[in-house]
């Protein structure tokens, strides 16, 4: 990185420290691209890697004060977060992963969660649609409707941000119902 790029850097994340929206753009264009490019090779999976993209840069916002350009350049700081949290999120979700393959599938409390014939289909459907959800939201899916665990447990268990794990419930959520609501239209259209 030449001299010029770490100015640049340090007068972008100096007006992010100051609270400048139109500079946290700057700074996600500027660095995000290589970031989910790291993100994807340590966690293996597109979507995984933009819902950590997504919670490091939620970090960054709120961190941003954190920032030492004495300590070392933009970029490598950018990078150490990233690549912490990547490795927070790979341990606890495959601690979490075999504690619910330990327990039972989804698909075994389907019969559990769903008595009523007329919402049967829907929630087949639902769990055949969590399968293709990132890690993170089926897990925190998995764990607040399949289990009961409300959101603090979740983030206690999982070693997730609270913010993290409702985030992931809420996005989850929203794709089911998109799925779920495009197969409707599917459903009833000739």
């Amino acid at each position: 990185m030449n001299r010029s790029e770490n100015e640049d850097d340090l007068r972008i994340i100096t007006s992010v420290q100051t609270g400048d929206q139109q500079a946290f753009a700057e700074l996600y264009d500027k660095h995000s691209g290589w970031m989910l490019g790291v993100a994807v090779r340590i966690l293996q999976n597109q979507r995984d890697a933009e819902d950590l993209l997504h919670d490091v840069f939620v970090e960054i916002w709120h961190k941003a004060g954190t920032f030492n350009a004495e300590r070392g350049n933009l970029k490598s700081w950018l990078a150490v977060k990233l690549r912490s949290r990547a490795i927070d999120r790979l341990r606890a979700l495959s601690s979490v992963k075999q504690h619910i393959d330990s327990e039972q599938h989804p698909e075994d409390t389907q019969e559990k969660v769903s008595h009523d014939p007329a919402t049967a289909h829907d929630h087949s459907q639902a769990v055949l649609y969590m399968q293709h959800l990132p890690t993170t939201q089926r897990t925190v899916l998995e764990l607040s409707y399949f289990r009961g665990y409300t959101c603090q447990e979740i983030a206690n268990y999982c070693q997730l941000p609270l913010g993290t794990v409702k985030s992931g419930i809420q996005r989850g959520i929203q794709t089911l119902r998109q799925q779920l609501n495009s197969q409707e239209v599917t459903e009833t259209c000739p």
